[in-house]
């Protein structure tokens, strides 16, 4: 008998007394186009801060002007980014469940919505970077999303750096049919304090970090460039050089690898999302201003500048931001448009994923090819960022639109019948990340 994910309540067990039916059945909930346009600003975040560090311009990138912008411009602000993508992903991974999905089929779209674009961009980062594929620890664990459990960098960044997320993502993925019956069992009506709850674990857990895991416990950035001598920008960033990948070992900060990159840490994130989709759901979020969940999320974003690094990546910015993704979804629900919205930023929206993981390969050609070996001012460095973008944005949709939907729609349907289209995008999914 085939496994499948559990209905509301399950065949012995009716739905109880106190919990309310959901506001929309799963057979047919409505495109959220808001929350797909608002995965590019999420990507967007990520890459500014990537062309900040990963374009290796000399010799502005050691300038004092540099220095200032990247005051400005810190590492929580692709971290931001990242923390969006993995409430998102609980929020839609939850929206698009329908009553009687397979387990199998479930797992099947997961991998089929994550690894081709992911090969294909690890692919083409070891062409772009001459990746010496007889180290094997550099690149293999890295292709079956396994990398960032280990904490060195050798296989943390040992390959395409951005898709450290995406090994979150697999265990998120993993573990939401298993945990999927206790999400179930949640009273509507307590599903205010579940959340609370979960908030104050995910911070209790990085306070942990904080206090007993070895790293820095100032409030300095500890996300910046890796600069070798001279003035001249070299032709390599350092985690796409020939020296990074012939590294035995690259020893990682053991608070920040928990803080970060952990994929268990990061669990409780995509659980605050799926949470956040019930109360959409059943009719418990229903404000549609987006005002005061920006604002609590621009102050909480100020206060990343004052707190240890534990704190910067995603512990201040979860509520807020799990606000921000319950307001959009709420809007959408009640017609209201916005600029999120808009068909452009839906299409931007659908291309993130690829857009995400693209963009390290992109900057590592732009630099072996562009920028090494010449010196460069600010002027130059906006110029190979805007480039960067470009050929970025070009290259995701072409993944997007010749690998992504062809794949999606021969092979991740289910069989019996075509599916109603119910998520964000019918065959879009979630980031990433990040």
């Amino acid at each position: 008998m085939t496994e499948t994910l559990p209905a509301r309540g399950t065949a012995a067990q009716p739905i109880s007394a106190d919990t309310q039916a959901p506001a929309h059945s799963a057979e047919h909930r409505p495109a959220l186009p808001s929350l797909t346009g608002a995965r590019w600003w999420a990507a967007f975040a990520v890459f500014v801060l990537h062309a900040l560090v990963f374009l290796p311009v000399y010799p502005f990138q050691k300038s004092e002007l540099f220095r200032h912008i990247h005051q400005w411009i810190p590492m929580q602000l692709g971290a931001a980014g990242v923390t969006f993508f993995f409430v998102l992903s609980g929020f839609i991974i939850y929206w698009s469940f329908r009553p009687g999905m397979s387990v199998r089929g479930f797992y099947r779209r997961r991998v089929l919505k994550i690894y081709p674009t992911h090969l294909l961009a690890a692919a083409a980062f070891v062409v772009v970077a001459s990746v010496p594929l007889s180290r094997a620890v550099v690149w293999v664990p890295n292709l079956l999303l396994v990398h960032t459990w280990v904490p060195k960098w050798t296989t943390v960044g040992g390959l395409n750096v951005p898709s450290w997320s995406l090994a979150a993502e697999m265990l998120f993925y993993l573990s939401f049919p298993l945990v999927l019956p206790l999400i179930r069992r949640i009273p509507t009506r307590r599903l205010l304090l579940a959340m609370v709850l979960l908030m104050l674990g995910i911070a209790a857990l990085h306070t942990g970090y904080f206090l007993w895991a070895d790293g820095p416990k100032g409030i300095a950035n500890a996300f910046a460039p890796r600069l070798v001598p001279g003035n001249t920008s070299p032709y390599y960033e350092l985690h796409a050089s020939p020296a990074w990948f012939a590294q035995p070992n690259i020893p990682v900060s053991p608070s920040y690898w928990l803080s970060y990159t952990f994929p268990l840490s990061r669990l409780p994130e995509f659980f605050l999302g799926v949470l956040a989709a019930r109360m959409v759901i059943e009719g418990r979020w229903r404000n549609t201003r987006l005002t005061l969940p920006l604002l609590a999320l621009g102050i909480a974003y100020a206060a990343t500048w004052v707190v240890p690094v534990n704190y910067k990546m995603s512990v201040l910015l979860l509520a807020p931001m799990t606000a921000v993704v319950a307001t959009l979804a709420a809007r959408d629900l009640q017609g209201v448009s916005g600029l999120t919205a808009h068909p452009r930023m839906v299409w931007l929206g659908n291309i993130s994923f690829a857009f995400y993981l693209i963009q390290f390969p992109v900057m590592a050609l732009i630099t072996r090819h562009l920028i090494g070996g010449k010196e460069f001012g600010i002027l130059g460095w906006a110029l190979f960022s805007l480039l960067s973008l470009a050929v970025s944005t070009v290259i995701a949709a072409a993944l997007y639109h010749w690998v992504d939907l062809p794949i999606m729609r021969r092979f991740a349907r289910p069989r019996a019948a075509a599916p109603a289209r119910s998520a964000v995008s019918a065959e879009s999914g979630a980031n990433p990340s990040p």
